[in-house]
């Protein structure tokens, strides 16, 4: 087990803190059940303690310039990479993906830090033309404040990297209310932001086993000027009533329901790797993965006969074990959830073509990849984030249909769509109302675009030039008695 990066207390102002009660909680690998480690159990006080001194560290942190505070990153960076291997094991033990998507996401992760220690120096203002010419009229960026971010355990490290290192650049201090069920990561990232030289209070960890009390100081504190979340529609919704008596700047990445749409023309096999690239990528657990299938019908047959097999092939178990391509759900909730969006699908006439059902495994919580096809209107999973390894299948003949069935969600995060058609390309991606579309590509996330979504699935983006704006507030500046 790793042990150098390992932590089981908070970090807050630079220490390594208990809970006020004493009390922790258990981190459980879901792969095994088995104890990982015993994790200080805050509350509302530790929160707060976090948040006022996150504001001392304000004041002077701000006054660094973009320069220095880009040679640090750049070392927290360098040293994330270093431990890439320790890094990926503990992700691997508290969340179960499988250990060559964790060396992945930590370098993914790492390239926020990268990203945004170099727009440090690329926060630029403006002179506007004055209307008069005894003025000068300017615009200045300074960092908003006191951030805080909310963040989940699918991605326990870049989820924390694309929100922490924009702020951090900006010269905003943050505290971070990591997943209950992986706040190994986020606490070991602190460490070696320690290591890199990052001062006391810039950085901060809450943990806790509940995220209502946390949750609650982070969003209504009047210290705090700016929140981060990624997780559901509904735990966003009650953050931003939460924060509107305070008016904070948000960021809001929410639930997801992307389609994958297959035209009749598009390359099979490509959209086949596509598919699996998206579907499968920490077994279903992402909030920008297929989550429903629309194949025109005249490579409908032949689309889920090559998504079957490729189904077939992929490897469960341990994500530490060799050759396993697919690790467990999170927790039972998540299996259960799985197998009643199947069951409905099947009792309301979906057809299985392949899985269907949890695949046993002695203490983990594994289901096995699935094709359904015969996805009707009136079927749960017609709607609903499925957050698993199942790929519910939709028949559409005409492009209008595929665009309608797409659309018919109240969230807009991601899209994905296969043709070799260059104006049904277009079209298409005109009318999608998502904030993200690939296009013949199932894999889309990168720092230097920005990542996001429409409708209910959220507000801002992250990643990109954009990125850094949404920790930033613009001061117009007027001199007068110029001439």
């Amino acid at each position: 087990m790793p042990s150098q990066l390992l932590k089981t207390q908070s970090y807050v102002n630079g220490q390594w803190k208990d809970a006020q009660s004493g009390q922790e909680y258990q981190v459980v690998n879901p792969a095994t059940g088995e104890l990982i480690a015993k994790v200080a159990d805050c509350a509302a006080a530790d929160a707060e303690v976090a948040v006022e001194l996150a504001h001392e560290a304000f004041l002077s942190w701000r006054k660094t310039t973009a320069k220095e505070r880009s040679q640090i990153m750049r070392k927290w960076f360098d040293l994330i990479m270093t431990n890439q291997d320790e890094l990926a094991e503990i992700m691997t033990m508290e969340c179960g993906k499988p250990l060559a998507e964790s060396k992945g996401e930590v370098a993914y992760g790492g390239s926020f830090i990268e990203w945004f220690g170099e727009e440090a120096k690329r926060v630029y203002g403006d002179m506007i033309p004055a209307p008069a010419g005894d003025r000068k009229v300017l615009v200045n960026k300074q960092p908003v404040g006191v951030c805080s971010a909310i963040t989940p355990w699918n991605f326990p490290l870049a989820m924390i990297t694309r929100k922490c290192a924009p702020a951090i650049a900006a010269g905003c201090t943050i505290v971070i209310k990591p997943a209950e069920a992986t706040p190994l990561t986020a606490l070991a990232l602190c460490e070696l932001a320690e290591q890199a030289g990052l001062p006391k209070g810039v950085l901060n960890v809450v943990t806790a086993s509940s995220g209502k009390e946390v949750g609650e100081v982070l969003s209504t504190h009047p210290l705090v000027k700016k929140i981060s979340f990624t997780g559901s529609t509904p735990v966003g919704k009650i953050l931003l009533k939460q924060s509107a008596d305070t008016v904070k700047k948000l960021s809001m990445e929410l639930g997801g329901n992307a389609p994958f749409i297959v035209f009749d023309d598009a390359d099979i096999d490509a959209a086949i790797k596509g598919a699996m690239a998206s579907k499968y990528r920490n077994t279903g657990q992402t909030c920008v993965c297929a989550n429903r299938f629309i194949v025109q019908s005249g490579i409908h047959d032949e689309f889920v006969k090559a998504l079957a097999k490729a189904s077939d092939e992929l490897k469960l178990g341990n994500g530490l074990d060799e050759g396993i391509t697919q690790g467990p759900l999170i927790n039972k909730a998540a299996i259960d959830k799985v197998s009643g969006l199947v069951d409905d699908a099947k009792k309301k006439g979906a057809d299985v073509v392949t899985g269907g059902e949890p695949f046993s495994s002695k203490g983990g919580y594994f289901y096995k990849p699935t094709v359904l096809t015969g996805i009707k209107d009136g079927m749960d999973i017609a709607t609903e984030e499925i957050f698993g390894p199942v790929c519910p299948v939709f028949k559409f003949d005409k492009e209008e249909e595929a665009i309608a069935i797409a659309n018919d969600t109240p969230f807009g995060l991601a899209a994905y769509f296969y043709s070799q058609n260059l104006s049904q390309i277009w079209r298409v991606a005109d009318e999608l109302e998502y904030g993200m579309v690939g296009i013949n590509e199932g894999i889309i996330s990168t720092e230097v675009a920005p990542f996001g979504g429409v409708k209910e699935s959220g507000m801002g983006r992250e990643g990109s030039k954009y990125g850094i704006d949404e920790y930033i507030e613009m001061k117009y500046l007027c001199m007068g008695g110029l001439a």
